[in-house]
């Protein structure tokens, strides 16, 4: 397996375990059923496309993202912090929205850096993005 894929794979492996987590953290917050059961969804989708990178860094032999105390702290800390004072739906909705954002910001700096990769972890790339820029109109209603 060729470095650029691994790095990509990598890139989704991060982005959908941070959405997880996110996710993970937020849901106690819903009180809107609606919002609540599209998260809920939202997070399967995440596991599925997580599952899809980490089984091709399986078989490739390659090492999968290892994640750091530090950044799941911080996630978590940031999400308590937002949803302090304020856990309308629109609020959270807003939150999950720019994480969608930066999820995608990643993931375009991942699929322009690592070009050489091979088509299917571009594929998984892509999936993964046309997914975040779905949640986003998704959740566009919401606010």
């Amino acid at each position: 397996m060729k470095s650029d894929d691994v790095k990509i794979l990598q890139e989704v492996q991060k982005n959908t375990k941070m959405a997880i987590k996110a996710i993970d953290t937020i849901s106690e917050k819903i009180y809107d059923d609606d919002l609540s059961m599209h998260v809920t969804r939202e997070s399967m989708r995440y596991a599925d496309i997580y599952n899809k990178a980490t089984d091709r860094l399986l078989n490739g032999k390659a090492a999968s993202y290892r994640e750091t105390g530090f950044q799941d702290m911080m996630l978590k800390g940031g999400v308590r912090a937002n949803t302090m004072l304020n856990t309308s739906t629109s609020h959270i909705a807003e939150l999950m929205i720019q994480g969608s954002n930066r999820g995608l910001t990643s993931m375009w700096k991942a699929v322009n850096h690592y070009e050489k990769a091979g088509n299917i972890s571009m594929e998984i790339a892509k999936e993964l993005m046309d997914f975040e820029e779905k949640n986003i109109e998704r959740l566009k209603q919401y606010l």
